[in-house]
């Protein structure tokens, strides 16, 4: 195909009414082509998206870029960084030779650029603690994280329940566990009296369940202080949006935490955010990289749950892109609601590689300028095909596209860097603080020692007490004439009733 088809084709489809920025330009046969730029609308990035390739391909990079996108068009960012690639954010890059060049096949600009940064954690890891109640996450999230049954669910509802009516905090695992333990033994009377019959043997699997979830260190994500979603949507004093990055490069061998946490944040942002339609930009993007991890371990019906969420929340101007190696790491019910897609070169070293690269290529619009199996094998590192949906959700075509390069540091940040900046974080002051409230714990743990304490002291009182009147001799001595006398004035009055009986002696 000629180059002014391809131009023409590719201004018709990347030209948008509302709000656009260049990613990069077209490439045809081998050689870029400048006149073709490819855009990215604002309007659509609420209906999610896909960045894929293999393993030193570019997809951090790209994720970097897409992230100073937004933050200098005002919408904050959320992003999982699982390896500890995008620290470098917060500082500003450096032009070099390879750069140089790239910008001047893209005819733009490079200015090298720091952004604002807001390092968060999970864990220990440098940064703002991210912290979720049990009560937050409620007896459904609860029972779908830790993989329970209808009959399991039904309890935890139970419980859920009794702790509201009674007053019963759950704010960590350990009030949880409490209340389970309390369910089984001494409670389980007075619970089922109210609410039905419980299971011993189905409050033991789900104790086993909760266990297991602590062996991944649960304990460090369930407590207080409640981190408040409406934090990671905020705007800085120059008017660009807050990139938030969520440091868990300790959390890969974790990946039920990882799910439980990513599963609650999204479920909370739903709930909490407004229905908004479709604004001009979004008011919050958020990327998962290594995206894998969260669908890796997922029962169905998290799974579930995670595609309700998805489907809904683009509604709320909330968007949703995951980065992996390979499109098919992604639920196919998943996969077809993402919008956009950046593919870069995938890997062929075995038949089921190949099958793959396959799938993906039928994954893309069809194109008369490529030949998208072949090609999906042969880009080069910072290349990638390109397809998103315009302003009237169609999609738009098939692109072979030269990236543009992050203007922010493509190394990490030094040690002593992030903690400067987490010094300086208003949020880190605001949640890295140690709660202990009173909660069903520590309220059932002084119920229980009350009620054990109080029958002992009683028992004892009273059985000293006994043993003293019942050995005393004078008592003895009283008590048996007592019990005569009284035995004969019955006796004589029953028989003075009857005419039987004689006069009491004076």
């Amino acid at each position: 195909m000629s180059a002014e088809s391809f131009i023409k084709t590719m201004n018709d489809g990347y030209t948008f009414k509302a709000e656009s920025v260049k990613i990069g330009v077209g490439i045809l046969n081998g050689a870029t082509v400048p006149e073709a730029g490819v855009y990215l609308p604002l309007k659509t990035m609420n209906r999610h998206g896909l960045i894929a390739g293999a393993t030193g391909t570019g997809k951090t990079k790209t994720l970097q870029v897409l992230a100073e996108i937004f933050s200098d068009n005002s919408v904050p960012v959320m992003m999982i960084d699982i390896k500890g690639d995008l620290s470098g954010l917060g500082a500003p890059g450096a032009l070099n030779e390879k750069i140089a060049e790239r910008y001047k096949l893209l005819n733009l600009d490079y200015i090298p650029e720091a952004y604002p940064v807001e390092f968060l954690s999970l864990s220990a890891e440098k940064g703002t603690r991210l912290r979720a109640t049990v009560s937050e996450f409620g007896p459904i999230l609860l029972s779908k994280i830790l993989g329970l049954n209808d009959t399991q669910a039904g309890i935890v509802a139970i419980i859920f329940k009794y702790c509201d009516d009674n007053k019963l905090p759950l704010i960590d695992l350990k009030d949880f566990i409490k209340i389970l333990q309390y369910t089984s033994n001494e409670g389980k009377k007075d619970i089922e009296q109210l609410y039905g019959k419980i299971s011993t043997t189905s409050i033991g699997t789900i104790l086993r369940k909760v266990v297991e979830l602590q062996q991944q260190h649960a304990d460090q994500f369930f407590g207080e202080p409640t981190f408040e979603v409406e934090d990671l949507m905020r705007i800085n004093a120059d008017g660009r949006g807050m990139v938030n990055i969520l440091r868990v490069t300790d959390m890969q061998d974790r990946p039920k935490l990882f799910s439980t946490f990513m599963l609650q944040m999204l479920d909370e942002l739903y709930a909490s955010s407004p229905e908004e339609g479709d604004l001009d930009k979004p008011k919050l993007v958020i990327f998962i990289d290594e995206a894998h991890l969260l669908f890796s371990e997922a029962s169905d019906a998290l799974l579930q749950k995670i595609e309700t969420i998805i489907k809904l929340i683009r509604s709320k101007g909330i968007g949703i892109f995951f980065s992996t190696q390979n499109p098919q790491d992604i639920p196919a019910n998943i996969l077809g609601q993402l919008g956009m897609k950046i593919q870069h070169s995938l890997r062929a070293f075995t038949a089921a590689d190949r099958k793959n690269i396959k799938t993906a290529a039928e994954n893309f619009p069809l194109t008369e300028f490529y030949k998208t199996e072949d090609l999906l094998t042969q880009m080069g590192i910072g290349e990638a095909m390109v397809s998103l949906l315009n302003e009237k959700g169609i999609p738009t075509p098939l692109v072979y596209t030269l990236l543009c390069s992050p203007r922010s540091r493509m190394d990490v940040l030094s040690g002593n860097e992030i903690d400067a900046i987490v010094s300086q974080s208003k949020l880190a002051a605001k949640y890295n603080v140690s709660l202990d409230s009173l909660s069903a714990y520590e309220m059932l743990t002084q119920k229980l020692e009350q009620a054990a304490t109080g029958t002992v002291i009683d028992n004892k009182q009273a059985g000293k007490k006994e043993k003293t009147i019942l050995d005393n001799p004078l008592i003895k001595s009283a008590m048996r004439t007592a019990t005569t006398t009284l035995t004969g004035y019955i006796a004589r009055s029953i028989l003075g009733s009857l005419g039987l009986g004689g006069h009491r002696r004076r």
